[in-house]
């Protein structure tokens, strides 16, 4: 069968260049790993290894598959069931808004003050073992690591209902932290284990938008539980913890025995596209047509040395300020919008009801903004975009006194914020390579870029209500953040390219042999700024063949 398409990016054209010796016919069966189902895991990723590995084997030994079709299975096994996920990790962390306008504060005689220290605890753990949890999935079963987790924040959950003072819901709030802490970054990485750059983010978009079907159901469920005050003794908001963490340790049961490690070991997938997805991967970004003498392969070895490059990478540390400009935002609202809402002169049950429009429609706009980037091989405009509009919607709320057009605002700002977070992590993703320091440098982006949860759960003080001038001011000033970083990221972008441009133009990467390239990783010269590998010596790569490429 002809190759119609790209497989390595199944929405690419087929490369224009020559293939540099003929490729085999793969014959499965007769690997014994692959022929015998009883075989460890292990031993059935070692054969993957050595079976991609051969120079024999090309991206036309997989030519008689169908890509779309295998994308599909992965997506039915893994996509439902990690949306499940993350929808019940933000629920549980963000309830909190919603106990707060049905008495919590009142019952536990609480302050201003010891409320959003409540609130601020749980990001300081969340935050600090969010780069250790993501090494820990990259060493261990993420079939394993994932559910166990879910299981311990389920418990905290629960728990949380029967706190009867500050000091416990405290505590409560800082172990929260600490087991939710391995979901989103776990996850995140998890994609990229399964998925090609370009083929990405409307995964993530789709898993990530269940933070803002979260924020619709979470209005939702607090006021049908609103009605359980006094059932059992226990007054509404406590129902709101027990049942959702009753909820979340059942769905992690469940997880056990649906989620999949990786593409090698896969039961769903036949013996060849497990061998075809880690292919795909391993050389991802590069032309069908690319000399497979030459071939570089993303590293994936364990090294400490990967570890330091990522916490040295100045790229990373400048997209944090991208990421706060729009978490910093998300977590404003998501903890605080039904209580803005509810000052605005709405009663308690309106103000839950009013939250679901406004993540409805973030959950949609996200979704269709990450496949249109997909499709576009486009990140970077998308982000600047939603920074704008998330100014225009802060600009509306600071500067009027009706509580429509707050209401408007907040609505603008919401669905511009959420469609930013899966752009963002897979714009870093695309630019980081080698294995171990992407998993590395995602949790270090998502570890530290969530440090705005700490600071946004004290910009909407009680003593400012009802208009919050200070919390949206302050918001503004992360948004302005955000925008001037992502500028200098996509101009720092296009010089890099520039520049690698330039050089491999002067055959400067005919001194490295491809095992010194991957090692390198996104250092090297032949690594383009979320474009292609390219590391055939005999033709000279077109670097402005997608000017998008870089961004």
């Amino acid at each position: 069968m002809d190759i119609k398409q790209d497989p390595l990016h199944s929405s690419d054209a087929n490369s224009d260049e020559t293939p540099h010796e003929k490729s085999t016919t793969l014959h499965i069966d007769d690997i014994p790993a692959f022929r015998n189902g009883s075989v460890s895991k292990a031993e059935k990723m070692k054969a993957v290894d050595e079976l991609i590995a051969r120079p024999d084997v090309t991206l036309e030994s997989f030519a008689h598959l169908d890509i779309k079709k295998i994308l599909r299975k992965i997506d039915l096994r893994l996509i439902p069931m990690l949306t499940l996920l993350y929808l019940l990790s933000f629920l549980d962390r963000g309830n909190i808004g919603n106990a707060k306008i049905e008495g919590l504060a009142e019952d536990l005689n609480l302050t201003g003050a010891q409320y959003n220290w409540c609130l601020t605890a749980f990001f300081f753990t969340y935050c600090a073992f969010e780069v250790p949890s993501n090494m820990l999935l990259k060493k261990l079963r993420p079939s394993i690591w994932l559910p166990s987790i879910m299981v311990a924040w389920g418990i905290v959950m629960t728990l949380m209902g029967i706190v009867q003072n500050y000091h416990g819901l405290l505590i409560a709030r800082i172990f929260l932290g600490v087991a939710e802490a391995g979901l989103f970054p776990g996850v995140v990485y998890y994609n990229t284990m399964w998925y090609c750059r370009y083929e990405v983010q409307v995964r993530q978009a789709i898993f990530f938008s269940a933070a803002s079907v979260a924020g619709a159901f979470s209005g939702l469920l607090a006021y049908g539980i609103s009605f359980m005050d006094g059932v059992g003794g226990l007054e509404g908001w406590r129902w709101i913890f027990i049942l959702e963490g009753m909820v979340t340790v059942l769905v992690a049961i469940a997880a056990f025995f649906t989620l999949y490690d990786f593409p090698e070991t896969a039961s769903f997938l036949t013996p060849e596209e497990r061998a075809f997805v880690a292919y795909r991967l391993r050389y991802d970004g590069q032309d069908s047509g690319t000399d497979s003498s030459m071939r570089v392969a993303q590293n994936e070895r364990r090294d400490w040395k990967f570890v330091k490059a990522a916490f040295l990478d100045w790229q990373i540390w400048l997209n944090i300020v991208v990421y706060w400009g729009y978490v910093c935002p998300l977590y404003g609202i998501s903890l605080f919008l039904p209580t803005i809402i509810r000052e605005l002169g709405y009663k308690s049950t309106t103000a839950q009801l009013l939250t679901v429009p406004i993540y409805v429609t973030a959950s949609v706009i996200t979704v269709l903004v990450a496949w249109i980037a997909d499709k576009k091989r486009h990140r970077s405009s998308f982000i600047v975009v939603g920074l704008f509009f998330q100014l225009i919607g802060f600009v509306m709320c600071i500067s009027t006194n009706s509580a429509a057009v707050t209401y408007a605002g907040i609505f603008i700002a919401a669905c511009a914020i959420y469609q930013c977070q899966p752009s963002n992590v897979t714009w870093l993703s695309n630019n980081l390579a080698g294995s171990y320091k992407r998993a590395v440098g995602m949790g270090l982006q998502i570890s530290v870029g969530n440090l705005a949860g700490a600071y946004a759960s004290n910009f909407y003080r009680s003593t400012d209500s009802p208009r919050y001038r200070l919390g949206h001011g302050l918001e503004i000033g992360f948004v302005c953040c955000g925008i001037i970083a992502a500028l200098i990221q996509i101009f720092s972008y296009k010089r890099i390219n520039a520049k690698r441009a330039a050089q491999i133009e002067r055959k400067e990467h005919n001194g490295y042999t491809p095992e010194e390239l991957s090692d390198l990783g996104d250092k090297a010269m032949t690594f383009k700024r979320s474009g292609r590998l390219k590391t055939d010596r005999t033709s000279t790569p077109d670097i402005r063949r997608r000017k998008a490429d870089y961004i």
